[in-house]
């Protein structure tokens, strides 16, 4: 309060010397303590009553029903005061997700240094590795962007592409070089094992309409299973790829960018931005990076079946269109919101023991 009263008055005597009066609006309010921000990335339509996207059922069923105007972000800001649960949506792609987070976490409405990050969306999933409908937690994320690209077209002969880690010499160049630009993090690993465990044996429904697509990945028995919880990574690039091929580079570029300890299990776009501003937030001391969760859920398959060209399987997958988008959607919720119940529940435990297996 010391350093806004001296302020106030500065404007007030430059209203009154220039013969006017100016109105002086200062917010005496302390900043809103936050126990969890949930980071949705895209709603459909209305925020309730009509076809839902990533933050529907957050907003309706927590509910988050005190709205807070927020214009320099993608979406309002959107929070329960009972809970100290708060949500937001920060629009997709990585720029979108940076820049929503940022705002956020420098609107000095709020008080974010004890809250846990909770990022719920829906993402392609590698059916080596999980069925529609499954929720994998993420430790590694992985930039796709950054990178060196000659078009297929025009490069060498031994080359299997043209997409290569940026600053290296080739597909094949073994040495790992990075710069710090964000080609990959990695999560607080007792975080992310504790959410995990406490999670891992949760019975998520099964849903008719995703039958009939996993039973089409004849060659992958993993990606057949009903909807289960694993951990997995996640791979953020800004192009929406699809079929074999990018399926097997992005388990490549996963593995080169996490030296063999990572396993690409979701594509998503939006998480390494996501991290990258929360970085820059710890660093400022707003927010503690290390409470950071990843929970993406299998939409789609990031590869066509057998009998299909990645092409036709692309055109019947589109946003609003995924096999799995309804189940994907729900287990996002019921998973993720399982976590958030257990943090606001037992706060005193929580709030400054960040939880582990």
């Amino acid at each position: 309060m010391s350093n806004l009263l001296p302020k106030a008055l500065l404007l007030l005597a430059a209203g009154l010397f220039a013969g006017c009066t100016v109105s002086v609006d200062v917010d005496t309010h302390e900043p809103v303590p936050v126990k969890v921000v949930v980071v949705t990335m895209f709603e459909s339509g209305e925020d309730s009553g009509d076809k839902a996207g990533e933050f529907q059922r957050w907003n309706e069923r927590l509910p988050l029903d005190k709205v807070y105007p927020a214009p320099h972000m993608h979406h309002d800001i959107h929070f329960n005061e009972a809970s100290g649960v708060l949500g937001i949506v920060t629009g997709m792609g990585t720029a979108n997700s940076a820049a929503s987070v940022m705002a956020l976490g420098m609107d000095e409405r709020f008080d974010l240094s004890k809250a846990y990050w909770l990022v719920a969306g829906i993402s392609g999933f590698d059916p080596a590795d999980a069925s529609l409908g499954s929720v994998a937690w993420a430790q590694f994320l992985v930039d796709g962007d950054l990178a060196h690209e000659i078009d297929s077209r025009e490069k060498p002969d031994d080359w299997e592409h043209g997409y290569f880690p940026l600053f290296s010499q080739g597909p094949d160049d073994s040495e790992r070089l990075s710069y710090s630009l964000g080609e990959v993090f990695e999560l607080n690993g007792d975080l992310v094992e504790w959410a995990f465990q406490f999670t891992k044996d949760m019975e998520l429904p099964d849903h008719p309409t995703l039958e009939a697509t996993r039973k089409l990945y004849v060659n992958h028995p993993v990606g057949q299973r009903t909807p289960f919880v694993l951990k997995g990574d996640q791979l953020a690039a800004m192009t929406f790829w699809h079929g074999e091929i990018l399926n097997d580079w992005a388990n490549d570029w996963v593995d080169y960018w996490t030296e063999g300890e990572g396993n690409f299990v979701s594509s998503a776009m939006e998480d390494t931005g996501t991290y990258q501003s929360l970085t820059y937030l710890h660093n400022a001391g707003k927010v503690d990076k290390n409470r950071l969760m990843v929970l993406r859920t299998a939409s789609n398959y990031t590869m066509q079946p057998p009998g299909k060209t990645a092409a036709q399987n692309l055109l019947e997958e589109q946003h609003d269109s995924y096999a799995g988008l309804d189940a994907a959607l729900e287990n996002a919720y019921l998973v993720g919101n399982a976590v958030v119940q257990e943090l606001v529940s037992n706060w005193d435990q929580y709030r400054d023991n960040i939880p582990s297996p």
